[in-house]
């Protein structure tokens, strides 16, 4: 039952962006594996070639890499009804740069290379499909970095409880107040005064 729930929430999202027959729709759920994902495990790892795509069905990733001092960065956050991937390294077969990590325990929807592979092969408009998921994709996430440059600490902050509310309360301080450029104790003291 929860399968094909998931397929539903999969295939509801693939169809705002092109038109799929029942046919395609059942090869589609025939490609998709089921992965659960415990909160910490990573989905992909920096110095690895990502192998497989994921819809995330529950849960939250966040990106993540490592700065020239060792310092743990978040650069943003992946929630439900979203794809998630390095898709430069995917792509381009090369290891990524970044880790994608499980915030909260996760159910996923994963598809391998080969899989997404027999999908193009075989649906003439999964390419285009793919196309305009990744091309929101990446709209969603300049919006989601650009903003955070410019503004204090309290602006990013009251900006990220806007924009996404059902974020604030799902993510640790530590990987919230590194997405935000600032220290824990900083997110506290913001937190606080408000």
């Amino acid at each position: 039952m929860t399968t094909f729930v998931t397929m539903d929430k999969l295939i509801n999202y693939l169809l705002e962006f092109g038109q799929l027959n029942q046919q395609q729709i059942d090869l589609i759920q025939r490609k998709a594996q089921v992965l659960e994902l415990k909160k910490g495990e990573y989905f992909s790892e920096a110095g690895k070639i990502p192998k497989q795509v994921a819809f995330i069905k529950e849960g939250i990733f966040r990106v993540c890499y490592y700065n020239s001092k060792g310092d743990e960065i978040t650069k943003y956050f992946i929630d439900e009804n979203n794809f998630a991937v390095d898709i430069k390294s995917f792509n381009q077969k090369i290891p990524s740069s970044e880790y994608v990590q499980a915030v909260i325990d996760c159910s996923l929807l994963v598809f391998s290379t080969e899989s997404l592979n027999d999908l193009s092969a075989t649906i003439i408009q999964w390419d285009g499909i793919i196309n305009k998921i990744t091309e929101k994709a990446l709209i969603e996430k300049v919006n989601k970095l650009s903003p955070m440059l410019a503004e204090d600490a309290t602006t990013r902050y009251l900006k990220f409880l806007e924009k996404f509310p059902n974020l604030a309360n799902r993510i640790p301080l530590s990987y919230l107040a590194s997405y935000l450029g600032i220290t824990q104790s900083s997110l506290s003291r913001i937190r606080k005064s408000i």
